[in-house]
């Protein structure tokens, strides 16, 4: 090849979960695999009157270039619906990203240097690493368990870095959700240190039957960057997120995004606000929740059902998209995967998800791009799968 690529390029490597989903789109299959939000939910025509809505009262202005920092009403109403969480923040502290993946590349752009000392949890989101590693962090793990991140370990590890990064809400990949007693713990220490926390939370509003916990950035408001969504309450085609900095943080950021991509892509915006103009979101956020929390419910049911006698264990998610399971001592869930698959049935292996030392018999499993039957089906395949390839 005549390019010479950057150090920074050897750090970048495909995404273990997309090169999955290449494997299961085979006719037939059942995926358990992808983090992606049910179509099912997808509001396709308030969607198709909002464009025609956009087009027709402000066409030019939605089809042209705008400003980075994203539209002055669309920002308002993040601010606004913020405060749901305990947070007060003002929209000249709200950036429109294109996805909150795009938030998470910002901060890996403006916050870490070739060796900074960085935490995360055990495990964490793989597109945060994706995200982080080509800046060449020193990323270290602080140990976690069904509450989240212990704080004790994370105040022995806070010396010289930079944040930590946090998905408190039904966390990807396992499901699990931070406690009132952990957030306060955690906050105490960051506090107490000066540690800057990240805060993800693309599923804190998939709640089933209570709402968590005020988040980690209203208790720290100078030192925490939270980082939202709107692929799992409207839909993930359109690419549209936002971030909330400090106002000393945030020119940086928007440095960050102008040089990325001018700007998210206004006509989006504009339909989005169209879209939640007349209060939609709080019509339709609670079907999404009754039908995850059905599917949730089915997969649980057919575990119980299936994996009896098997020493196979799993989590039980209080909200969002995901649940854990871990396999019997000794097995591998990668080179379970291709067995599964033979079998019609689709997983993601959790070593992907681990920054340091991975636990090889770990796996994802999304409950809600499948139906009840399939679920019931799908698990059935699993289980005969691990019946099947059980350590002698």
């Amino acid at each position: 090849m005549s390019f010479t690529l950057a150090q920074r390029a050897h750090k970048m490597n495909p995404s273990v979960i997309r090169e999955i989903l290449k494997v299961t789109e085979k006719p037939g299959i059942i995926s358990f695999a992808g983090g992606l939000p049910s179509p099912d939910t997808f509001p396709i025509d308030a969607m198709r009157e909002a464009c025609e809505r956009v087009l027709k009262l402000d066409g030019r202005a939605a089809l042209q270039y705008a400003a980075s920092e994203g539209l002055p009403q669309l920002r308002e109403w993040v601010a606004n619906d913020l405060k749901k969480q305990g947070m007060q923040v003002s929209p000249d502290q709200v950036l429109i990203t294109t996805g909150s993946q795009q938030g998470l590349d910002l901060v890996a752009k403006v916050l870490i240097d070739a060796g900074s000392k960085i935490l995360v949890e055990t495990p964490t989101y793989l597109g945060a690493l994706q995200a982080f590693m080509p800046m060449e962090p020193d990323v270290v793990s602080v140990d976690s368990d069904d509450e989240g991140v212990d704080a004790t370990d994370l105040r022995s590890k806070t010396r010289d870095a930079r944040f930590i990064y946090l998905l408190p809400n039904f966390q990807n990949p396992t499901g699990r959700t931070m406690s009132e007693a952990r957030r306060a713990a955690v906050a105490q220490v960051a506090l107490d240190t000066g540690l800057p926390v990240i805060e993800d939370n693309p599923y804190g509003d998939l709640w089933f039957d209570q709402t968590p916990a005020a988040s980690l950035s209203s208790r720290l408001p100078e030192q925490s960057l939270y980082l939202g969504s709107f692929s799992k309450i409207l839909a993930p085609g359109l690419r549209l997120g936002y971030l909330v900095a400090p106002k000393a943080l945030y020119p940086k950021l928007l440095q960050a995004k102008q040089a990325a991509d001018l700007h998210t892509p206004s006509f989006n915006q504009r339909v989005v606000a169209e879209v939640l103009k007349d209060g939609f979101i709080d019509r339709h956020v609670p079907t999404i929740r009754a039908l995850y929390k059905r599917q949730c419910e089915a997969m649980l049911q057919a575990l119980e059902r299936e994996m009896a006698g098997l020493d196979v264990t799993w989590n039980r998610p209080a909200g969002g998209m995901f649940l854990w399971a871990q396999l019997p001592k000794g097995m591998d869930a990668v080179k379970l995967l291709p067995h599964a698959v033979d079998k019609n049935v689709a997983f993601v292996p959790g070593s992907a998800f681990y920054a340091a030392n991975p636990m090889h018999e770990t796996l994802r499993l999304s409950f809600v791009t499948s139906t009840v039957e399939q679920i019931q089906t799908g698990v059935a395949a699993l289980a005969q799968t691990i019946r099947e390839h059980l350590p002698r």
